[in-house]
């Protein structure tokens, strides 16, 4: 049985490299809510949740998550006997709406425990079956098409093998058609919107079939299914699903629709693990390849990314740089690298989630923190 006696939170503020833009705003520092879920045995299992500073990408923030695992999810599970981690999605489901993020991070910390007390990789637990996942890398809005291109160039140098160009209207199609000619017909290129666009955009987004991209994502609005599907029919390019693929449902919908043909699963955007493999499995019967995107997470939330990763139909890079592309430090040790294919390896060596904690670090960078029981 899975038994969770306390979950700590804790607020770290991490701050950024540098500044990073998509079409709904930019991020300089993460406020990143870490979870340390607790075992009457002493062994603890981390997570993190991936909700924003401000509900541009979801309605969900750091702040509406904290409130919702104190008040609401951390009682359903505290002090509870469960047969497993696969428990923990349908009972936070049952007669409880939303707070996807918030749950995802309780959720993916009770697997990451179960690995531990199990003495498995967290990998092998979700039932990856590799032993390295290929690398994209994800490149915020720029000030002009040739910074663009610069940066392009250089991540194409350092072996990624996916370039991920974040756009908005007015910084598209013009700043695409720069890095193809850059980098000429065989890189593998693809457009991120963030629901920037809208239907009667249409003819201009049609413009970027012209550039051989592997996908455009969520073009149009966050929740949308049915004008995404007569995007498709209008677009050579594929449309991939990130916002609006919910839960496996959506998932069902959009396939029947035609609505997108590839998805990026981010497990705290769906509820966590257990929907994770439900979408991926879907996808998979439907000959739908897909991908793990990011969220800006720390090196724990990387380390959940990757085990996901490793499940069979994750054919596509993800957005699982390394450390270094984000943070001056990490909060783990080692920290996450690229080999020179363009490939992070899936750490199998370890119970869990296959990195140590830099709790010295974590320590330094908290600025608040909560323990729960159960009542």
């Amino acid at each position: 049985m899975l038994r969770i006696e306390r979950i700590t939170l804790r607020e770290i503020r991490l701050p950024l490299k540098e500044p990073f833009r998509i079409s709904s705003g930019e991020v300089a520092e993460r406020r990143i809510l870490l979870l340390e879920l607790g075992h009457p045995d002493g062994i603890a299992g981390w997570s993190e949740c991936v909700a924003g500073e401000q509900p541009n990408y979801s309605a969900e923030t750091i702040d509406t998550a904290w409130f919702a695992i104190r008040e609401w999810i951390a009682p359903r599970v505290l002090g509870r006997d469960l047969p497993g981690p696969e428990a923990i999605h349908p009972l936070l489901e049952r007669d409880f709406r939303g707070h996807a993020m918030a749950k995802a991070a309780v959720e993916m910390g009770g697997w990451e425990l179960e690995a531990r007390l199990r003495g498995l990789p967290l990998a092998r637990l979700l039932g990856g079956t590799r032993d390295r996942v290929p690398v994209g890398i994800s490149i915020g809005i720029q000030a002009s098409p040739a910074a663009l291109v610069e940066r392009a160039a250089a991540a194409r140098a350092a072996g990624y093998r996916k370039i991920k160009i974040k756009i908005e209207p007015g910084a598209d199609v013009e700043y695409i058609g720069a890095v193809r000619e850059a980098l000429g017909p065989d890189a593998e290129l693809m457009a991120d919107a963030n629901s920037a666009y809208t239907l009667a955009d249409a003819d201009h987004l049609a413009r970027l079939d012209a550039f051989g991209l592997m996908m455009i994502e969520q073009p149009l609005g966050h929740d949308d299914l049915v004008r995404h599907a007569r995007l498709q029919a209008r677009l050579r390019t594929p449309i991939c699903l990130d916002e609006s693929i919910t839960c496996v449902d959506r998932a069902e919908d959009m396939i029947a629709l035609d609505a997108g043909r590839i998805v990026n699963i981010k497990p705290g955007r769906v509820g966590g693990f257990l929907a994770s493999i439900a979408i991926h499995d879907l996808c998979e019967r439907h000959g739908i390849p897909v991908w793990c995107g990011g969220m800006l997470e720390s090196g724990i939330g990387r380390a959940h990314n990757v085990a996901l990763a490793s499940l069979r139909n994750f054919t596509l890079p993800g957005d699982l740089s390394p450390s270094a592309r984000y943070w001056e430090r990490d909060i783990v040790v080692p920290e996450w690298t690229m080999d020179p294919d363009g490939m992070v390896r899936v750490p199998l060596d370890r119970p869990g989630i296959g990195v140590d904690l830099d709790l010295d670090r974590i320590d330094d960078l908290t600025v608040r923190r909560e323990t729960l029981t159960a009542r």
